[in-house]
């Protein structure tokens, strides 16, 4: 039977995370690299593009025969292209990510949603300093995470939803976002309820993302 599940969690950050944005103009002395915002309200979003893409990379990379060798994505393995999709054959994604948007403003007005963090890359060659400045969305903001899965097949769901759980386990081993080989980007999942088109929890399903809500990778570092 066909039909929809809405996924729910938070997604919080436990360091730094930069995911770039534009700025057509920079002024001297302006930060060098800003975080992408909400056009109309100012403030730092997740877009579910990387999300879903940082999930879909860590997925393929865990299922790949030779990870120095990377398929395109429409070699990636046939449980992947079912939930995220292929243009060869052309197959709609049963995943729907949308843009995850902040959910914890007035806990944090008072600190800030973002820092200016300071880096300065130096040439061997002749010991030349390269500073620049690049903004990162603070740790312990909330982002709410919002996934639609289009069910097709009773028989795959729990195959699809088990192997979504184990891409979101699989990035709070890892980072989302920019330089997180120098520590941003680390992340947490949280509080996952799953209901259907007629807003009823599905708690046997909800179950699947126990591991992934549980799994701290630095549960010391922020205090929520």
């Amino acid at each position: 039977m066909a039909g929809k599940y809405l996924i729910e969690c938070e997604l919080v950050t436990i360091t730094g995370m930069h995911i770039g944005g534009t700025d057509t103009f920079s002024a001297i002395g302006a930060v060098d690299s800003p975080v992408i915002r909400d056009a109309r309200t100012g403030r730092p979003i997740v877009p579910g593009s990387s999300l879903k893409g940082k999930l879909r990379s860590l997925l393929a990379r865990s299922l790949a025969k030779d990870i120095e060798k990377l398929p395109d994505f429409d070699g990636d393995e046939e449980p992947i292209k079912r939930l995220f999709g292929s243009s060869n054959p052309v197959r709609a994604a049963r995943a729907q990510f949308a843009d995850c948007f902040l959910t914890n403003f007035e806990e944090m007005k008072q600190i800030g949603l973002t820092e200016v963090k300071t880096e300065n890359a130096i040439q061997r060659s002749n010991s030349v300093a390269n500073p620049r400045q690049i903004e990162r969305v603070v740790p312990g903001v909330k982002f709410g995470v919002r996934i639609t899965y289009n069910k097709a097949d009773d028989r795959q769901t729990q195959e699809d939803l088990q192997l979504l759980a184990k891409g979101m386990k699989l990035l709070q081993m890892d980072y989302l976002g920019g330089h997180g080989s120098r520590g941003s980007g680390r992340v947490s999942f949280r509080n996952f309820k799953i209901t259907d088109e007629n807003s009823r929890e599905q708690k046997e399903l909800t179950a699947i993302f126990d591991a992934v809500d549980a799994y701290e990778l630095f549960p010391d570092q922020v205090s929520l």
